[in-house]
């Protein structure tokens, strides 16, 4: 009688147990570094509870930023340069997780999976390829066999491809991991993710599935940090110093506004391909502003952040009371929040901490979910987005 092989049976024996502990990393399109999330799951589905065990960010050196934005949100590239960055990025996050390990003093033996986001290098929904015979698409590097054999450690990667398979657009996949852990009931809540692309995640008071939304807004703090960085050799807007400075220019912004994205059919997906500083500077060429003061520019596309989600969120959530809870980076940019709640002066706006939520592991977080999910769980229906499991596997050995 034959019998499995030790890595499948390595894998059955990890999903039938009872506590798993999981490591989620996340790279995003800011590209400040790799967050590494190590958590405990017990459950699945709607039954899952988790503990957020350490977290920490391990930043990006320049010249691996360098390599990475040869690649990112450009519609031609050096393939050469993404074949090598596909196989080094999954080395390099493995070398990452190892460090974070050992500064943690546990053994890699003692942790059941990594579940890897990867690294987006092109996200292309249909909505904005445009292009006959094909589909929506994604692209995330950093392979999941070189995270495996580099750390001896299961691997679960590429979730977006499942999603798109099954009619999905990849994104925002926040919306799994926001309804397991984040809904309350008898409480309207807004999971609100600032990222470099904002999103958010509406759970209903009364549980119903049907009603949760889940869907990209507009630009989170991807054309601020690009600004910065171009007008100010800076990576962000730290403490809102420059935009504080600045005046909100209501002409350009009116312009930036003036997109058809914004009533686009619900949900949609976007990123930095279509809000990138080409999007700013055609804005400001339609507007005569293009000699506006550069401080006046961070703090106009500060405000361009925030009116996409005021505007959003009014425009689509009617509920009698929300509470509303911020991660990602923006949940630190204090000129957005303060807006934020000027915009909803009678709303509770705070951070997921609040949750018990790291606003800052969040993400990583999701991902170690979804592979607790991978593992264990079965798709759950959620309003009209795809019921699946997300995720390819990859053994160490």
């Amino acid at each position: 009688m034959s019998s499995l092989n030790q890595n499948l049976q390595k894998l059955f024996t990890i999903a039938q147990k009872p506590v798993k502990v999981g490591i989620g990393l996340m790279s995003g399109t800011s590209l400040d570094g790799l967050d590494i999330a190590l958590c405990s799951f017990t459950g699945n589905g709607l039954q899952t509870s988790f503990k957020l065990l350490q977290f920490i960010t391990i930043p990006y050196g320049q010249s691996f930023k360098n390599e990475v934005q040869q690649v990112f949100a450009r519609k031609t590239v050096d393939l050469e340069q993404i074949t090598l960055l596909n196989a080094f990025i999954g080395d390099y996050h493995g070398e990452l997780v190892l460090q974070a390990l050992e500064m943690w003093k546990i053994n890699p033996v003692l942790v059941d999976f990594i579940a890897s986001h990867g690294q987006t290098i092109y996200h292309a929904p249909k909505r904005l390829h445009q292009r006959p015979g094909y589909s929506n698409a994604t692209l995330q590097i950093g392979d999941g066999d070189h995270l495996a054999v580099k750390t001896g450690i299961l691997t679960i990667s590429d979730f977006r491809q499942k999603h798109i398979a099954a009619g999905g657009e990849g994104a925002p996949l926040a919306l799994y991991g926001d309804v397991l852990l984040g809904s309350k009931p008898g409480e309207n809540r807004i999971l609100l993710n600032i990222g470099g692309i904002a999103n958010l995640t509406y759970l209903p008071a009364d549980g119903d599935t049907a009603k949760v939304l889940c869907t990209d807004i507009g630009p989170g703090n991807t054309l601020i940090d690009a600004a910065c960085r171009k007008y100010f050799n800076v990576a962000y807007d730290q403490d809102s110093a420059i935009a504080n400075k600045g005046k909100v220019n209501d002409v350009l912004l009116a312009t930036l506004l003036d997109h058809p994205f914004f009533n686009e059919e619900l949900p949609k997906t976007t990123g930095p391909e279509l809000f990138s500083l080409t999007y700013v500077e055609q804005a400001q060429a339609r507007s005569e502003t293009e000699n506006i003061r550069n401080e006046d520019l961070i703090s106009t596309l500060s405000m361009f952040t925030v009116v996409s989600i005021v505007n959003f969120i009014k425009q689509h959530i009617v509920a009698d009371s929300l509470n509303i809870f911020v991660s990602g980076g923006g949940a630190r940019n204090p000129f957005v929040i303060t807006h934020l709640k000027k915009a909803f002066a009678d709303t509770t706006i705070a951070d997921t901490g609040s949750l018990g939520i790291d606003p800052d592991a969040k993400e990583a977080i999701l991902f170690a979910l979804l592979g607790n999910e991978a593992l264990c769980g079965e798709p759950i229906v959620i309003g009209n987005n795809p019921a699946v499991l997300m995720g390819k596997f990859s053994f160490p050995l």
